[in-house]
């Protein structure tokens, strides 16, 4: 474990900003530091512990692989400035807007939080740290953490106006490089010390509580889904052992799948006895440092061709089998209104939706424009974000969500959880004789939050089939 004694670096990030008018001076703090300490060694890709959350700011960090120098980590939360727009105080009506058009902001509002004037830091090496699902081997693992906490909702980070002209009186009017700055107060550093190899990940998820969120309800029926249709799997399993009814969809693999000898059969279309992660590995999907891939069955194919890509060898077979592609998972931004429909609809066989983020609080988005149909299941018209809130995959703080199309239903279920309420939905086919047509058309209605019938038409809408195209999708816990 190496102390991260890079608080000067945090300060210079503060002083470019120089219309503020409260923003004090960092010092580093020791308890600080060995709260951070305490934390990294739990090598827990989550922030914590719980009990000092409600009193202290957190950003962390992690890397493997290539070196990194720790002003890397502080840099890049610094370097979300460019998506974050600032609310001035005629904005704040009574509580101040939070835009951030990018996946994440909260990284750089607590960097320049003025009122946060104290910093501890500290790094540790982790063998084996799950990152999100992925099995990183020697992660180096940053923790910062600040006080008094930054990042409360309906606040500015900072009031614009001359440097230094609303610091609080007990600074006695200091100023020093911009930052409010109290005499006396100047603390022994100790030499910084060699640099480890760290990152910050940009889309990285933050917990703090409670950050531009609103307060828990007691009373809110909480839920915590436990169900993953995104596996985890080794470089031997092979797709015909994990690949059953609809979770054979999405797959994470481990690092070191190169070196393993389990057999690809094809290529580009790859028999089912094939690895799932050396095949994602010969087509180019993903490297030797692991991954996630997509899954496509494709049905029989007569023969599979064999060949060398990307350090494997696969297998030929002149013999009719059932085969699967592969694909590569993107990762996409979304916005708490942003819709299945929108983003990825249904098309038979598959449908492959890319993993989203999703913004923090969303409980409060209008639910008019971001509604929430169905439980467990839910209709491809509702809220991503908030349906992953309701279904317990994430909480308001936001985060990553994977999302499965899957094919229409005709009734959805309504329920209260995790302070989110949502809508029954049912589908009603009416016959409609159009005289100037002459023929039978087909109208289906929907009969929203209990209404005993379908009498506005305005919510009806006109079909030629019996079965209109509306799709479900399920939240994914991973």
């Amino acid at each position: 474990m190496d102390a991260c004694h890079h608080h000067p670096y945090h300060q210079s990030l503060r002083e470019k900003l120089l219309s503020i008018k409260e923003k004090e001076k960092v010092t580093w703090d020791v308890e600080l530091e060995r709260s951070a300490e305490s934390w990294a060694e739990t090598c827990l890709w989550e922030h914590g512990p719980a009990n000092l959350l409600p009193s202290i700011g957190q950003n962390l960090g992690a890397h493997w692989g290539r070196y990194r120098p720790p002003t890397f980590h502080v840099q890049a939360w610094y370097d979300e400035v460019k998506d974050f727009k600032y609310p001035y105080e005629n904005e704040c009506n009574p509580y101040c807007p939070f835009r951030c058009s990018g996946p994440v902001c909260t990284h750089y509002t607590q960097v320049v939080w003025a009122g946060s004037s104290r910093i501890g830091c500290a790094i540790n090496l982790c063998n084996n740290m799950n990152i999100w699902g992925q099995i990183w081997p020697k992660a180096v693992y940053l923790v910062c953490n600040y006080s008094p906490k930054g990042n409360w909702w309906g606040h500015a980070p900072y009031k614009h106006g001359r440097p230094c002209s609303a610091c609080p009186p007990s600074f006695g009017g200091g100023c020093r490089e911009n930052l409010c700055y109290k005499e006396g107060s100047d603390r022994y550093y100790p030499p910084q010390e060699e640099e480890t190899n760290e990152i910050e990940r940009q889309q990285s998820q933050i917990h703090d509580a409670p950050i531009w969120a609103i307060a828990d309800d007691s009373n809110r029926n909480e839920v915590i889904s436990t169900q993953q249709m995104s596996q985890i799997v080794s470089c031997e399993v092979r797709l015909r052992d994990q690949c059953k009814g609809t979770t054979c969809n999405r797959y994470e693999c481990p690092a070191g799948c190169l070196d393993s000898k389990a057999k690809v059969i094809g290529s580009v279309h790859y028999e089912m006895q094939s690895s799932i992660c050396r095949a994602a590995i010969h087509y180019g999907i993903i490297d030797n440092d692991g991954g996630w891939v997509d899954i496509t069955r494709q049905g029989r194919k007569h023969y599979f061709i064999k060949s060398n890509r990307n350090g494997i060898q696969t297998i030929g077979k002149y013999q009719s089998a059932n085969s699967f592609t592969v694909s590569k998972v993107t990762v996409q931004a979304v916005t708490c209104e942003t819709t299945v429909e929108q983003l990825c609809p249904f098309h038979k066989p598959a449908s492959h939706c890319p993993r989203v983020y999703c913004p923090r609080n969303c409980m409060q988005a209008n639910p008019h424009y971001a509604r929430v149909i169905g439980t467990r299941v839910y209709s491809d018209l509702s809220s991503i974000c908030r349906a992953a809130v309701h279904a317990g995959v994430v909480r308001n703080q936001g985060g990553y969500v994977d999302v499965m199309p899957v094919d229409k239903r005709k009734t959805y279920v309504a329920s209260f959880q995790n302070g989110i309420f949502s809508e029954r939905l049912v589908f009603i086919l009416y016959r409609i004789l159009r005289e100037e047509r002459h023929s039978e058309y087909l109208l289906l209605c929907e009969m929203e939050r209990l209404e005993e019938d379908c009498k506005d038409y305005s919510k009806c809408h006109i079909s030629e089939s019996p079965l209109h195209p509306y799709f479900d999708f399920e939240i994914i816990l991973n």
